[in-house]
């Protein structure tokens, strides 16, 4: 028995030794810092903030964006490094809120998900230290220009705090851009289906005023806390301290209009200086309250089904559309099944909010500057302008169309990045294999 046991334990450590070894060379090894002065020129620069300039180049040095405007007005000789890129078009490192990835890798199985904490308050979790690098997922979405993303916790009612990390790195810690960025909690439902008697008719949810009393007593305590002086630290209320100063902001998952309305008033209650709605389906009918009150939206993601049945069906096509009219500050967020893999799609989707009504360049600034003005990152990131980080990509076609986005250089704080991925080298190894089958017939 004892041999037996043995071998099957010999053969399991043999079987992890030889996936990680596989996973180990399929990851891509983190880019060197910039070693020289680079220029970029014969691009259209979408500059993230609203603004394009055509006939333009861009130069950086050491990870800082040192010049950005007109071709003809900035001499090459000052550079180390010319790349001509004629015909192109250069935009900052889109920005991923609200994600998962790099917590997560095969939804399916359980050992690879780590987004979410036992309990129902969880304030002092921080999602980041959670983070993987060797993800073989943020390499397909770096393809498609996305560089940067908000590392967000799940479940519960106060599920952890967030961070921003730059897509590249070993570790964690390399990675990291800003740590504790905001506090993540999910609003309760007020309304329900009533599935368990069978009639599936919307109900007023029972416990619904006990939820929000549990939520406020304990802001109250942190409140309290938060005036005082103690000799123990209390690792929940502490986490919750910052939301009263606004250094970190108070993200409320919610989408109802009762929820937003809820969440709006306890901004209000408890005089919180930051706070963003993250899903926000329904925000666009309090949008003027939502302005009013200095309130964000990480908006859901559109590509999506309407929530109720007397809807539009192009409803959340048409949302983005709908906020900036009404002047919220809002950008694209992906959450949802699937949403860490799905990442990749997020320049679509300000492509599909374009087709519905925003500018172009609008569109751009809802994945890039919007994101970074919302985060609290926006005077480093987010927009191609003199002094920020030279992270940014450029694309031979339009980025936000699947058909042509095609990124042929990507930068994060100015260290080229490598674009290949699992999924490219498995096109260009069965691509290879059936060209030569066909020469051969």
């Amino acid at each position: 028995m004892n041999t037996i046991i043995t071998m099957r334990n010999n053969i399991l450590i043999l079987f992890f030794f030889c996936l990680f070894t596989v996973s180990a060379k399929a990851q891509n090894t983190p880019a060197p810092d910039q070693s020289e002065s680079i220029l970029i020129t014969g691009l259209t620069i979408h500059v993230g903030n609203g603004d394009k300039i055509d006939n333009a180049a861009i130069g950086f040095d050491k990870g800082i964006i040192t010049y950005v405007g007109r071709e003809d007005r900035i001499k090459p000789e000052d550079f180390k490094q010319v790349i001509e890129a004629k015909g192109s078009h250069a935009y900052p490192g889109f920005i991923a809120p609200n994600s998962t990835m790099g917590l997560m890798e095969i939804e399916s199985i359980r050992a690879t998900r780590d987004y979410a904490e036992v309990g129902k308050f969880n304030p002092n979790v921080r999602a980041v230290i959670a983070y993987n690098t060797d993800s073989e997922i943020q390499p397909t979405v770096r393809s498609n220009g996305v560089l940067m993303e908000e590392v967000s916790p799940r479940a519960g009612v106060i599920s952890g705090t967030s961070a921003v990390v730059h897509l590249d790195g070993w570790n964690w810690e390399d990675a990291i851009v800003k740590d504790d960025v905001g506090l993540h909690m999910t609003w309760p439902r007020m309304y329900r289906r009533d599935w368990q008697g069978g009639s599936g008719e919307i109900q007023k949810d029972k416990e619904y005023d006990a939820e929000v009393r549990e939520i406020k007593t304990l802001f109250l305590e942190a409140q309290a806390y938060s005036k005082g002086k103690f000799n123990l630290i209390d690792l929940k209320l502490e986490a919750i301290k910052g939301v009263f100063d606004g250094s970190r902001i108070l993200m409320i998952h919610a989408h109802e209009v009762k929820q937003i309305t809820e969440a709006v008033q306890f901004k209000k209650q408890f005089n919180i200086p930051k706070m963003v709605i993250v899903g926000g389906y329904d925000a666009w009918l309090v949008a003027d309250m939502l302005r009013d009150n200095d309130v964000a939206v990480m908006l859901r993601r559109v590509h999506d089904l309407p929530m109720y049945q007397e809807d539009d069906t192009d409803l959340p096509y048409k949302m983005p559309k709908l906020l900036q009219d009404e002047g919220v500050l809002f950008c694209l967020e992906n959450s949802g099944n699937m949403d860490a893999m799905g990442t990749r799609n997020l320049p679509f989707y300000a492509g599909t909010a374009k087709a519905y009504g925003l500018t172009y360049e609008q569109a751009v600034q809802t994945i890039s500057l919007n994101t970074a003005k919302i985060l609290g990152i926006d005077a480093k990131c987010g927009s191609l302008e003199q002094g920020k980080y030279a992270t940014f990509f450029i694309s031979s076609g339009d980025a936000l169309d699947m058909r042509t986005n095609n990124v042929t250089h990507a930068f994060i704080q100015g260290r080229a990045i490598d674009l290949s991925n699992r999924q490219k080298k498995l096109y260009e190894k069965y691509k290879s294999k059936y060209e030569t089958s066909g020469a051969a017939k």
